[in-house]
């Protein structure tokens, strides 16, 4: 496992990565995120409001974590692939003094991270909320993502590990 405490905002928040087989309670899950990679190269997004991010959002009525990531993954990068769960990051608010029960999420959440191969790219429109695709060496990330810390790169090692197709000898 890898924490880090952060503030997000005005918030203090407890950050847990934790590798998982199996999704939290659905109730509990709060977004949905992943890195996307094609020919060893991951697909980073440029967005309207954040800059440089990895493709991820919140999950629809009645959409699977899984459809929400591959869905974003499409409206954010244009592409489409094969996705393995990789765990979640477990979202603790319990030292967060601005934290109550009308808080929009709750007080211990997960936002659920996936790996997607890329099968399939579309025509990048830039319809929603980015703007520009670009695939990059992952070491590189740190160099994009201006929220990169110890937690992303736990989860970028953790993915760099699995791929959904093996290895051709």
């Amino acid at each position: 496992m890898t924490s880090i405490q952060l503030t997000w905002g005005e918030s203090t928040v407890l950050l847990t990565w934790e590798k998982q087989a199996q999704l939290p309670l659905r109730t509990l899950i709060t977004s949905v995120h992943g890195y996307c990679f094609y020919q060893d190269k991951l697909m980073l997004v440029n967005l309207r409001d954040r800059g440089w991010d990895f493709p991820g959002g919140h999950i629809e009525l009645d959409e699977t974590p899984e459809r929400c990531f591959q869905r974003e993954a499409m409206e954010e990068g244009y592409v489409e692939g094969d996705c393995s769960l990789l765990g979640s990051i477990v979202v603790d608010h319990h030292n967060n003094p601005n934290w109550n029960e009308d808080s929009p999420y709750p007080r211990v959440g997960y936002q659920v991270f996936y790996r997607m191969d890329i099968t399939k790219f579309h025509s990048f429109r830039a319809e929603y909320e980015s703007f520009e695709r670009i695939f990059i060496e992952p070491i590189d990330l740190q160099n994009y993502y201006s929220g990169f810390n110890k937690v992303y790169q736990a989860i970028l090692y953790d993915s760099l590990k699995i791929s959904c197709f093996p290895k051709k000898e």
